[in-house]
C-alpha cells in the first residue's frame, strides 16, 4: 500500500488525475475506475510477490470493456524477491505476454514511472 501512496502523490504532483484504489483490488474495480475518469493508463503496484496471479486476464477484460488502447503498467514486488533477482527478464516477458506495456522492478522510482507514462502518452 505504501508504494501506491507514493505513486499517487508523484503522479498527482505531475499533473495526472489519479484514482487511487488501495490494496487488494479486484480487476473490475480498476476497469470501472478507468472508465469513470476516462483514464489513459492503469497502473498496478504489487508488494506481496504474487502480481502475476492478480494481473492475468486484465488486458482481456480491458478490451471487453472497450479499453483496448489503455496503457497497462505493473511494478513493485511482482514476483517472489528471489525470482526478481534471478529471473527478471523472464518476469518481464511473462507480464508483457499478459498485455502489459511496461513492467517495472521494485527498484524503480516513482519519478521514473511518471517519466515513462509521459513518454508513452507523448507528453515528454
Amino acid at each position: 500500500m505504501i508504494g501506491g501512496w507514493v505513486l499517487e502523490k508523484a503522479f498527482t504532483q505531475a499533473g495526472f488525475t489519479v484514482a487511487f484504489l488501495g490494496a487488494v483490488v479486484p480487476q473490475q474495480d480498476f476497469i470501472n475506475a478507468a472508465i469513470e475518469i476516462d483514464a489513459d493508463a492503469i497502473l498496478v503496484s504489487s508488494m506481496y510477490g504474487m502480481g502475476i496471479l492478480d494481473c492475468e486476464g486484465l488486458r482481456d477484460k480491458c478490451i471487453e470493456a472497450g479499453l483496448e488502447d489503455i496503457i497497462l503498467y505493473v511494478g513493485g514486488t511482482v514476483a517472489a524477491p528471489i525470482e526478481l533477482e534471478k529471473n527478471w527478464p523472464e518476469i518481464q516477458r511473462r507480464f508483457k505476454a499478459l498485455g502489459f506495456n511496461r513492467v517495472f522492478p521494485n527498484t524503480c522510482t516513482a519519478e521514473e514511472a511518471v517519466q515513462a507514462l509521459k513518454t508513452d502518452l507523448g507528453l515528454a
